[in-house]
């Protein structure tokens, strides 16, 4: 929840200094203007949850966003209540956060298997130096926390270097990309332990001992101890074993990418572990690899096992307008835009589904999906599953809860084979607390043991942190809070056609459709340790289970059997806030109402609470009316015929409209309904952003009628697309795909450019600096993006001033600009950059410069962007054309160096691109002017329109599947793509 200035009465209020708790009142008002309470007091010795949500998230996606890694897919859940459990009544909840990071990848068959290699080998240590930190030992992951460990957790905080972890993130895949000439041998991450672990496990897993150097190492801080030295634990580094005959190719890759490394020692045949320092002439480590790494006992709890009795809700009392008010604001039901949009989702330019749903680009995605290559539609599908506070209250159904909603969220998702899926667990509890070891044995024993094998799935990889628990004091008094046992379940999957997966976005233009429940609970509708229950206060006592797991392959199969034949039109899951909060979310991605009838679900008005807001397992799908029974069919040969109820209809006007035996039991408009549920992510985003910009997002939630993404692009008509790449005759013209350190996006820009008939070469400005090769070679350059110098000598000042302050550069760079056969193009970063090097670029002499984004904050969108009349020879045959395209960047605010008025001077430096709202007008207004340049200004030309420069991102959207919403007429081929064609056709 939120606080705001005591007695503030307007929105976006800052909090004052030294707050340290906060509550919401009247928190059961269905009006949105009451003001919020807050507490005032003494910084207590633990962060607050507001403070961890609001600068958390940032550290994440900027990682994120810096490295090079799109994050489309995650989960928000807030905790806390006063339960009964076996060391009495107790305060249960998240004051320790949970924050996950990972995703998927592939790999190839000759890298699955790590081979031994001889003695005499160099062990290098790749990527960045050592620092005095991560020497806290357990405090802050391993052991509950307690008052007084602030100083041992500071030592445990890693600092972050994504810019780094990018360039080692090059010379991997350098190496790997030589085939049979690869240098690396044998390779391990850094982690806990830092290189006191790595090294060895580098060494004893090939067979070998090691003999290092300890002062060979690369070190930042001066006045390391041996221990510090060897055990610290500083990120992004590596540690591999490389070819001897093929090491100074591996020192040329690293120069190129400007990566530290070092040989720090060397393999052995004799498996002993040594360790010299040079500088005191000792040896700190000297023992055999088996006794450190050893097989250590197992460890052995004794649980006692212990029953306490749970109370059932107390829903008599409680009134289903104010229930529905609630649910939509509670964290884990409502909106996480403001978690969503922080975070590049399209870097890559690889991914088909990311949260984003539907031409208004709301949050409500079940899994997310990317495609496996730049010309393939098959690819990876990923979703996630959790239900930790049902643990309080039975932690095998949590943990058979957990599994089966990652399974129903990556259903929609067109995967052909449960047993194709594989499951990451991550497990999370307080070891030693007072039934909590029963409990995590049970779960682990209830999926590892029972439902996984019953399934047909396995859970080859995993992670646990058993220290779940904080301790402080507060004037005076002890307080404790311990975690419900939380089990995050990871869902993977290969897809053979990511075009077949289906949204929650309702479909409008298919005539008569009806909504249909798949109720796996089987009208169960238990309510126990639901989100209902957690907005009340209470826990309740009988949760919803995986009762049937032959339901669950039913089901599974059946999703997959009518995405094959095309039957369904749209899918979403049922979960946090039960079919109420599915139904809505399906209304908002397609900004409709909904006529839903309750008759089938409720015998008795009793049971009205539990058939809206029950978390039972099943999903919500619509299906054309005249397709009932093939559905209802194919269900039933699936064993699945009662499960499965008529819910609703679309209606046109607006109102979303909940009856039972033809009475109106709960109704409001969707506007209103999605103001509530938008309501805690505005609020969030005005006390971490700019509340002016998260005011005019949340305001404009008013106009319902919003027509959404709209496209405008006269040559994306069937007779001009034939579906496949077009071909372009003739040679393949040299464009130089240039990058600086940290520059991120330029695989897929060479994708682009590859498509459209070009040698797509990588030319690093090391190459230039080199002399490797010369800007005179090329046809075409290409300035990419990312985050050059990560971005801290400004947006991309310090790439810019490389070339300026370099009189080789500088006059390469001015004599290719000059030349009449050549192109440029500039693209976020690149934009930035060649905006600074305007003095060597010809008819350029109104280009602005790029600041902060007025939002205060890294904007990732999908927006519309209008083609204005320009002289740009990438344009051409565009002008006039609205189209959606991806931003992704924290400094695109075009500012005008000239006194004169924005309007005149934009009109001097030829703008190319201006963003344009939903209804095409040119915009300021925010989110669809993402960074607040006047007049919309994102894109410009120079006079000849040789040279383009734009912050949005054409190279993540040049093929439709590349699109969260696209037109259903587009085929292969984005509008997009035209650019790159007109590139290719105007050097001919």
């Amino acid at each position: 929840w939120v606080c705001l200035d005591e007695g503030a009465t307007g929105r976006g209020a800052k909090p004052k200094a030294g707050l340290c708790g906060f509550s919401v009142s009247n928190l059961n008002i269905p009006g949105f203007e009451q003001p919020w309470e807050i507490a005032y007091g003494k910084p207590a010795s633990i962060t607050s949850a507001l403070d961890i949500m609001i600068d958390g998230p940032l550290g994440a996606a900027a990682f994120g966003n810096e490295f090079g890694r799109p994050t489309v897919c995650g989960y928000f859940r807030t905790y806390e209540a006063w339960v009964d459990g076996p060391a009495g009544r107790e305060v249960r909840g998240y004051h320790k956060p949970i924050m996950l990071a990972g995703g998927l990848g592939n790999i190839r068959e000759e890298h699955v298997e790590k081979a031994p290699y001889p003695p005499g080998t160099a062990l290098i240590v790749l990527g960045g130096p050592a620092f005095q930190i991560g020497l806290g030992g357990g405090a802050a992951s391993s052991t509950a926390s307690v008052s007084g460990q602030e100083e041992l957790d500071f030592a445990s905080v890693q600092r972050d270097n994504p810019e780094m972890q990018r360039r080692c993130q090059e010379v991997i895949d350098g190496c790997w990309q030589l085939g049979d000439e690869n240098p690396l041998l044998f390779i391990h991450d850094v982690g806990a332990g830092g290189l006191s672990n790595a090294l060895p496990e580098l060494v004893s897993d090939a067979g070998r001992g090691g003999h290092f150097e300890l002062r060979d190492i690369p070190v930042e801080e001066s006045g390391m101890s041996p221990l510090a030295l060897w055990c610290n634990e500083s990120q992004e580094r590596y540690v591999m074993a490389v070819d001897q005959s093929r090491i100074e190719r591996f020192a040329a890759i690293c120069q190129r990418e400007r990566c530290p490394w070092a040989v720090v020692g060397r393999a052995t045949e004799e498996r002993l572990l040594t360790v010299h320092d040079r500088q005191f002439g000792d040896r700190p480590v000297d023992m055999p690899l088996d006794v450190l790494l050893g097989k250590p006992p197992r460890m052995q709890r004794t649980v006692e096992r212990c029953t306490v009795a749970a109370l059932p809700l107390e829903a008599a009392t409680i009134d289903l307008q104010e229930a529905a008010a609630r649910l939509l604001r509670l964290p884990a039901v409502a909106s996480k835009s403001f978690l969503i949009t922080i975070a590049d989702r399209s870097v890559g330019g690889m991914i088909y589904r990311d949260q984003m749903v539907g031409p208004w680009q709301l949050p409500v995605a079940d899994c997310a999906v990317s495609t496996s290559g730049y010309h393939a539609l098959t690819g990876e599908a990923m979703a996630m599953g959790e239900r930790a506070p049902i643990a309080l209250l039975d932690a095998k159904a949590s943990a058979r809860m957990a599994v089966a909603e990652a399974i129903t969220n990556i259903a929609p998702a067109g995967i052909e084979a449960l047993s194709s899926v594989s499951l990451s667990a991550n497990w999370m509890s307080r070891a030693g607390h007072p039934g909590e070891d029963e409990r995590l044995y049970e779960a682990v024993q209830a999926v590892g043991m029972a439902l996984c094998p019953e399934l047909g799935i396995t859970i080859p990889v995993g992670k646990d942190s058993l220290s779940m628990g904080v301790q402080w004091q507060e004037k005076g008094e002890e307080k404790s809070v311990t975690a419900p046992l939380s089990l995050v379940i990871s869902a993977f999957a290969p897809v053979s056609n990511v075009r077949r997966s289906v949204t929650p976005q309702l479909q409008l233009d298919q005539g008569d459709t009806v909504l249909m429940l798949i109720d796996l609970g089987r009208g169960q509708n238990r309510l126990g340790g639901s989100a209902l229950a957690q907005v009340y206060g209470q826990v309740g006592h009988c949760p919803p289970d995986l009762d049937r797991p032959a339901d669950l392959k039913g089901f599974f199969a059946a999703m997959a059997e009518l995405i094959a034949k095309q039957l369904l039109l749209a899918y979403h899951d049922r979960s946090d806030g039960g079919l109420f909060v599915t139904l809505l979310e399906m209304a908002f991605a397609a900004h409709t109402g909904l006529s839903v009838d309750l008759d089938e679900l409720v015998k008795q008005r009793s049971q009205l609470m539990a058939a809206l807001f029950a978390e039972e397992l099943g999903a919500v799908v619509q299906i054309r009316a005249a397709e009932r029974e093939s559905v209802a069919h194919c269900l039933a040969q699936h064993g699945l015929s009662d499960c499965l109820h008529p819910v609703g209809q679309i209606r046109q006007d607006g109102q979303i409209r909940f009856r039972w035996q033809g009475e109106e039991v709960l109704s409001d408009s969707r506007v209103a309904y999605q103001k509530a549920w938008s309501q805690t992510s505005y609020h969030m985003q005005s006390l971490r952003d700019n509340d002016d910009c998260a005011r005019q997002e949340f305001d404009h939630i008013n106009d319902a009628e919003d027509p959404g993404l709209t496209v405008v692009a006269n040559w994306m008509d069937k007779s001009q697309q034939s579906g496949a790449p077009r071909a372009h005759k003739g040679s393949r013209p040299r464009v130089a795909i240039l990058r600086e350190q940290g520059v991120n996006g330029h695989v897929e820009m060479a994708a682009a450019f590859d498509q459209a008939g070009f040698q797509a070469v990588d030319v690093h400005m090391s190459d230039l600096i080199a002399g490797n090769c010369g800007l005179a070679d090329f046809h075409g350059l290409v300035a990419c993006g990312g985050f050059s110098y990560g971005d801290v000598l400004g947006a991309g000042q310090g790439w810019a001033r490389s070339i300026l302050f370099s009189h080789a550069l500088r006059d390469q760079f001015e004599a290719f600009f000059s030349r009449q056969q050549t192109f440029a193009l500039g693209v976020c970063n690149g934009c930035q950059m060649l905006s600074s090097l305007r003095e060597l670029i010809p008819g350029t002499e109104g280009w602005p410069h790029f600041v902060r984004n007025h939002s205060e904050q890294f904007e990732a969108r999908l927006v519309t962007v209008q083609i204005e009349p320009c002289p740009s020879i990438l344009l051409a045959g565009m002008q006039g054309a609205r189209l959606p395209v991806a931003v992704a960047h924290g400094e695109g605010q075009a500012l005008f160096d000239s006194a004169r008025t924005e309007v005149a001077e934009a009109s001097r430096a030829a703008v190319a691109l201006r963003y344009v709202d939903n209804y095409g007008a040119i915009t300021e207004r925010y989110p669809f002017n993402p960074n607040g340049s006047g007049n919309g200004v994102t894109g410009l030309t120079n006079d000849d329109g040789r040279v383009t420069i734009m912050m949005p991102h054409p190279e993540r959207v040049f093929r439709t599947v590349q699109h969260s919403w696209h037109p259903t007429s587009w085929q292969e081929e984005a509008p997009w793509m035209k650019m790159f064609h007109n590139a290719r056709a105007w050097l001919n």
